[in-house]
């Protein structure tokens, strides 16, 4: 699938796989510009592009679980959606204890583009029977 993206400016790097689509699922973010997460702070970091997505698609920002292990470094998961033109912005969280220093260029989060389906809701009063049930939080063991 071709997808259309833009630089917003002249660094910004586009998302790329590591390993390549046959080994990964998820591209790389990269960020735009150095900037500083203090701990405990939340902070959108650029990435200087944009996307157009195709009708039915969506894209995932998600966590590099390599900055969540070794240095408490985490993002919020975020869609992305069709109509959105603007630039990627990752929302970074520093769990741990210092400053960590994200430097231009620097692969920051994931991308992931997938299909999706419309919900059209059907309202009514009673909803089949399952194993489950209304089993909820801890209700399928540990």
């Amino acid at each position: 699938m071709k997808i259309r993206i833009k630089k917003l400016h002249p660094d910004a790097m586009l998302p790329s796989y590591a390993h390549g689509p046959d080994e990964d699922a998820a591209m790389d973010l990269r960020a735009l510009e150095r900037t500083v997460l203090t701990p405990g702070a939340a902070q959108a970091v650029a990435t200087g592009i944009a996307i157009e997505l195709p009708r039915g698609h969506e894209a995932q920002v998600r966590p590099r679980s390599g900055l969540a292990l070794k240095h408490s470094i985490t993002v919020n998961f975020g869609t992305i959606d069709p109509g959105y033109r603007g630039e990627i912005r990752v929302v970074m969280f520093n769990l741990g204890l210092n400053d960590y220093i994200v430097e231009q260029g620097d692969r920051i989060a994931q991308l992931i583009v997938a299909p999706y389906d419309a919900v059209e809701w059907d309202e009514g009063a009673d909803l089949t029977e399952s194993a489950r049930g209304a089993g909820g939080f801890g209700s399928s063991g540990r």
